[in-house]
């Protein structure tokens, strides 16, 4: 499914349980933004009112000829972009339901590392927006020459929900993995098709204190979704763990936008890495698998209230911490290691 397992860790415990510091201030210019957006809409409104009088006037007109202090009747195509410039809301480009696919072009690949990569897909328009919701995924299908049917794979992407004129998706190739050979044999203006949002876990402000991320590989993706939501949320004040198990260090992917809510939100953030395949020099975990002391130690306990802990990684990985999902709508009953530490079927989720 993903990365190999990382699975068993004995972890160099020191370096990581530091205790929450302070966190660092944020300068806020809020009332300045408040006071530039309500002039900008009072002077939209005007123009609004103007253009559509003027308009009005022309077409009550049995003159065909146009005075030279009237608004030329537009194109209906850009009277579309017309009404959709008054719009505040930017519009959202997948809406589920019965919608259909929708064909994206690829701008640009940044190479991540030995095996993964970023791929930057525009919307239609520059000003849409994704329509997804946290958590959610997005389906991609692809259908090669030779092929029978179409293959399909769920990706999270990693561009913020709110991102205007493209989504940003970090896949991984895996040897005989259609979908991602595929999108690694991409270039710029090739197209795929895309469908969604497929719903995952509902997240709103404060729908837990404290929540625990343990994830192996590209697994990483739904997680780095609830924290963009969370500490982009100034109302949200949940604490998040973060477990995270690769191969090598090179295979860390995110590790500098987890590192940056660990500086900034210090009190709220901890980030705890674990190895398979650590070169010389590493000093944090190491092992084959991410292991009960580790988790133990610090993820929130279970007698503690309001708490939920969320799992995505390869199938080891989920056989060995919480039992793998029965199929994509049903979680499954808990069982591995979170079973063993204390924690209930409800207290976990299978991403």
């Amino acid at each position: 499914m993903r990365q190999s397992p990382i699975p068993g860790i004995l972890p160099r415990h020191e370096e990581h349980f530091r205790p929450y510091a302070t966190e660092v201030p944020r300068n806020n210019s809020n009332t300045n933004v408040i006071i530039l957006s309500t002039l900008a809409a009072v002077a939209g409104v005007g123009g609004a009112y103007y253009y559509l009088n003027e308009r009005n006037s022309t077409l009550a007109s049995s003159t065909p000829k146009q005075s030279p202090n009237e608004i030329p009747t537009p194109h209906p195509r850009e009277e579309q972009k017309n009404v959709r410039a008054l719009s505040s809301d930017p519009r959202a480009v997948f809406t589920g339901g019965e919608q259909g696919w929708v064909d994206l072009k690829l701008q640009k690949v940044e190479t991540l590392n030995h095996n993964t990569k970023r791929f930057r897909f525009l919307l239609p328009e520059e000003d849409d927006i994704s329509g997804l919701k946290v958590a959610s995924a997005m389906l991609v299908k692809y259908q090669g020459p030779g092929q029978d049917k179409p293959v399909i794979r769920p990706y999270t992407p990693v561009s913020d929900e709110d991102a205007k004129g493209y989504i940003d998706l970090m896949i991984k190739r895996y040897a005989n993995g259609p979908m991602s050979e595929h999108l690694h044999s991409m270039k710029p203006d090739q197209r795929l098709l895309f469908k969604g949002p497929v719903p995952k876990y509902a997240w709103e402000a404060n729908k837990h204190e404290h929540i625990g991320l343990i994830a192996g590989g590209t697994g990483i993706t739904p997680m780095y979704q609830l924290c963009r939501a969370i500490f982009n949320n100034p109302a949200d004040k949940t604490k998040v763990t973060v477990v995270f198990g690769n191969i090598a260090q090179e295979d860390i992917l995110l590790k500098h936008e987890l590192e940056e809510l660990e500086n900034t939100y210090p009190q709220r953030f901890r980030a705890f890495y674990v190895l398979s395949h650590p070169a010389e020099g590493w000093t944090g975990g190491v092992g084959k698998h991410i292991d009960a002391q580790l988790l133990k130690t610090v993820l929130p306990d279970p007698n503690t209230k309001n708490i939920k802990l969320f799992v995505c990684g390869p199938p080891a990985m989920y056989q060995a911490i919480s039992g793998p999902k029965k199929s994509i709508k049903e979680q499954g009953e808990l069982s591995g290691i979170l079973k063993d530490l204390g924690y209930d079927k409800e207290q976990v989720y299978k991403f």
